[in-house]
Formats: C-alpha cells, structure tokens, sequence
C-alpha cells in the first residue's frame, strides 16, 4: 500500500527481504537513503510522515529487513545462521544499492529508528568513509540494557555477558581521529529508557571535539512512531542538507 505518491515494492537480495521506495520524482544527484528499522521490525511502507519527506527530497529509499540482529556482526540466527546484518548491509546491499540506483559513498545517507538508529550510528562510527552521514531518531544505543529481559531475545546468543554487548555499541565505536563528518540524532526527554545513552553519546562527542548535531530537548510522546514521526522533517532535513553537502566537498 502506498503511503506517499511514490511506489513501495518489496525484494530478495541475498535470500533477504528488503524494503524499496521509489519517489515519485528521483532527485538528479543519485542520493539514497538507507533505513534501518527498529527491533520490533517497523518497516516504513504505510508511513506517511516519511514517505512525505523522501517525496519532498526526493529520495529513493533502501530499507533491509534482519530480525533482531541489532545491525551488529555477530551472528543472529533468527535473521540468518552464518551471515552478520552488519556484512550484510556491507557485501550485499552497498553493491545492491550500486547497482540499482548508481549511488557511491557519500550518496547514501544512514537513517534509522531505536535498533536501526543505534546500528546508524554505529555503522557510521564504524565505517565513517562508507557511511559519512546518518541520522538516528531514538537511537537505543546501550542494548546491553535488553541482554536478560526476554528469554528469547537473541542478544544472549550473540554476546557472552552485558559487558561484551556495552564494548560492541555505537558509543564505543567512536575513533577520536576519524570520525564520519554528518552526524545527527534525537531523543525524547520522555524516553526514559534510551535517552540517558544519547546524552552520554553527545557528551562523549563534545568532550573529544566532534561535530554533530543533536536535538535532545524536543518531546513528543517518549519512545515510539509518535515522536519518530514528529522527528521525520528534522531528520531528513539534516539528510539532505548534507547529502548536497558531501556532494559539493572539494577532496
């Protein structure tokens, strides 16, 4: 079903769903965005408050479907037995995306919510000449909070303990010399689960001089779609400033 005037249809890459939006007029640059969705699997194909905004933009969206994966390399069997979600955005959907769109580094912008907004983070903290810019909207960056929580939550087969988790997540990903040059990210106040983590990932940023923007004072309904799409214009404002940004940087 669409939810913007573009088209929504659904792919296998690699034996994997993944989500395609075509706008219903593509930007001229190549720019595309990446979505990473949240750990309960919320896909953006009914959404309105988005699909408005990648219309607006023009924008082409590229949204991955690996369960509960948390966007790590580590293996997650209920998305795959022997493949990472993290090699998998790396190998299979960055070629993907090449192929389909002809969009290279610094073309395709990171956008992600909760689980998918700490995996944007932490991919572009990763790998910040791949991904150089990425906004997360309630990104749940300690998800070693989660590690006893449910018994089946496979967070408890990807790591060994808490601890192992807390060394894997976006914060403790930062290099202090190498760093991707468009970060944004939100939480709500309200949020009183998750938005402690942002408010250490900004302070961690300040303290080491990297430059990011951040809007961690906005409420809008806590954690969940409410405030995520009250948050989209901010977001994909920030996307595609940057994205002519990165276009026009002189090497």
């Amino acid at each position: 079903m669409p939810a913007g005037k573009g088209t929504w249809t659904e792919e296998r890459v690699a034996g994997h769903t993944v989500d395609l939006y075509e706008p219903p007029q593509r930007n001229p640059h190549g720019y595309v965005v990446l979505f990473l969705h949240g750990v309960h699997l919320g896909r953006l194909v009914e959404n309105e408050a988005f699909c408005r905004e990648f219309d607006r933009y023009g924008l082409p969206v590229v949204g991955p479907m690996t369960a509960r994966s948390w966007w790590t390399n580590r293996i997650c069997r209920e998305f795959d037995p022997a493949l990472t979600a993290e090699r998998h955005v790396l190998d299979n959907i960055l070629p993907f995306i090449g192929d389909r769109f002809g969009a290279v580094p610094g073309r395709i912008a990171l956008l992600g919510t909760s689980m998918g907004g700490q995996g944007a983070l932490r991919f572009a903290f990763k790998y910040p000449a791949k991904f150089p810019i990425a906004a997360a909207v309630s990104p749940a960056i300690d998800y070693q909070i989660r590690f006893y929580e449910e018994e089946d939550d496979p967070l408890a087969e990807m790591y060994d303990d808490p601890e192992a988790a807390r060394q894997d997540t976006a914060t403790l990903h930062v290099h202090p010399l190498n760093w991707p040059r468009n970060i944004w990210f939100c939480s709500d106040p309200a949020d009183h689960r998750w938005h402690e983590s942002s408010e250490r990932l900004h302070m961690k940023l300040f303290s080491l001089g990297i430059m990011h923007e951040y809007d961690l004072e906005t409420t809008a309904g806590g954690h969940g779609w409410d405030y995520y799409n009250h948050m989209a214009p901010k977001a994909l404002e920030f996307i595609a400033q940057r994205l002519d940004q990165e276009r026009l940087r002189v090497v």
